[in-house]
């Protein structure tokens, strides 16, 4: 870790890539934008490698996330936590919620709920199955139908989606990312997320969740997700090139770009340390563009040319 821009304080932040290949540009704007909030904070700013979903790990790629990281500046406070090394953590706190009678077994399938209108209605949770071979849902008894948000606004959550008991432990045996970020999140006593603005539905549910567990949530912002075209965000399922490591400076720069942060010309920092320093005494979530998505038109001498496509923060 870095010496020169480690700060200590009461925020904790953090970034939590999914190991299903290299990072890309979007993954490096939500990646700089927690750490520059941290920073500007005088926080510290965590790495979790949220491994849970075994089949989408790809060989190799929770080392070659760390390497960008660091290529790029970006150095953790305290020890990395892989969510794969976690797992008696998570069924403690399962165990929790069943012994409330807060889980129940659901043996529903995707095409059942396709046909209850694409929103599960709580079918099975009366139904007393069998908690062999069947996925366990949560029983929604604090549902979040609207949230503040540092750079959306207020969101607001259709109740279909707010009010709906969702899976907490899969069918095939593995814990799901709505149980397991939460649980995360409150060991690791995260009080600032900021990351990606497709994780705005999402963060309703985890929301619900911290309060179930009686549990204080963090502060969230959701900063505008990066998109070839208007609903086709970058991502590694989409292919989405790998930045470089070999020469970050460039792409650091149109990074900070897109954040909207007050940088002088790329040619006044003479390497990303340099930039960074900068960057995080100038940093302030009010600069991000409050909208969902950004289109990146082009690329030129290493900077993109940028056109936000919508604010509405309904989903």
């Amino acid at each position: 870790m870095s010496p020169s821009l480690k700060q200590t304080g009461s925020y904790r932040g953090r970034f939590a890539p999914s190991p299903s290949g290299p990072l890309h540009f979007g993954s490096l704007v939500a990646a700089l934008s927690s750490y520059l909030d941290a920073k500007a904070n005088q926080g510290k700013w965590l790495v979790r490698i949220e491994d849970i979903d075994t089949p989408r790990v790809v060989m190799g790629a929770a080392d070659n996330i760390l390497t960008t990281l660091e290529a790029y500046g970006l150095y953790w406070d305290e020890k990395v936590v892989y969510q794969s090394q976690r797992h008696a953590l998570y069924q403690d706190y399962l165990t929790t919620l069943k012994s409330d009678s807060l889980v129940y077994p659901c043996q529903c399938t995707r095409k059942q709920i396709k046909a209850m209108g694409g929103f599960y209605n709580n079918h099975c949770r009366a139904l007393a199955l069998s908690w062999q071979d069947n996925a366990l849902r949560l029983q929604q008894r604090c549902p979040v139908t609207e949230f503040n948000d540092a750079i959306q606004g207020t969101v607001v959550i259709p109740p279909a989606i707010a009010h709906e008991d969702y899976i907490v432990k899969r069918r095939d045996g593995l814990f799901a990312y709505q149980l397991v970020v939460v649980v995360d999140d409150i060991e690791q006593k995260i009080s600032h997320i900021v990351r990606g603005a497709d994780l705005l539905e999402p963060t309703a549910r985890q929301i619900s969740l911290f309060q179930q567990l009686n549990q204080p949530p963090p502060e969230y912002a959701h900063v505008p997700l990066a998109v070839a075209e208007p609903g086709f965000k970058l991502s590694k399922q989409n292919h989405a090139p790998a930045i470089d490591n070999h020469n970050p400076l460039p792409t650091l720069y149109a990074a900070l770009r897109y954040l909207h942060v007050p940088v002088d010309s790329l040619h006044n920092y003479q390497d990303v340390d340099a930039l960074l320093t900068h960057a995080i005494d100038i940093f302030s979530l009010d600069h991000v563009p409050k909208v969902q998505e950004i289109q990146l038109d082009s690329l030129e001498n290493g900077d993109f040319a940028f056109r936000p496509l919508f604010s509405s923060t309904s989903i």
